[in-house]
């Protein structure tokens, strides 16, 4: 039998308006993302929610800031991600360095179901990860957003021939 996870990557302030860095079309990712969790929560799928912290020393780092407001993962994620796990990482493969492919293991996923930020970096270096070979990975394409609606078509397009893209509605 199959056991799916969601893995939800880097869904933190800084990404927001008033962050550091915002991205392109926040806030109705923010909406999907939100079904989608409401959506795994019903079908009492884990939720593992991923946080990037800079590994720049304190006040060299751009945003993700150990200790910043916009390191934080988004309020609205943790309040309906109450038993998610949180995995921390440094780098934009979700699984080098970290405790990702542990976690998994000891809930015996075998598929995972990705989305977050940013498409073209830690969404997609994370569905590629040499360690994401054990899972059978998706992207869920309008549950993630980067700096513009033009990279995050490309990096989908590019992705898109190893890794299969669906929709939120498709899950739903």
């Amino acid at each position: 039998m199959s056991q799916t996870a969601l893995l939800v990557i880097d869904l933190q302030n800084d990404y927001f308006p008033n962050g550091k860095f915002p991205l392109w079309n926040t806030e109705l990712v923010l909406n999907n993302v939100k079904t989608l969790i409401n959506h795994a929560n019903k079908q009492q799928m884990p939720i593992l929610l991923v946080q990037h912290i800079s590994s720049a020393p304190k006040g060299k780092a751009p945003f993700f800031e150990q200790g910043s407001e916009g390191v934080d993962i988004h309020s609205d994620i943790l309040a309906i991600c109450t038993n998610a796990k949180i995995i921390q990482k440094k780098f934009a493969d979700s699984f080098h360095e970290t405790s990702l492919s542990s976690v998994l293991s000891e809930l015996a996923i075998d598929e995972l179901l990705i989305c977050g930020m940013m498409t073209q970096n830690c969404v997609t270096h994370t569905a590629m990860s040499k360690q994401a070979e054990n899972y059978k990975v998706s992207i869920i394409q309008d549950c993630c957003t980067t700096t513009d609606q033009m990279i995050h078509n490309i990096a989908l397009n590019a992705v898109g021939v190893r890794i299969p893209l669906v929709n939120l509605a498709e899950l739903l």
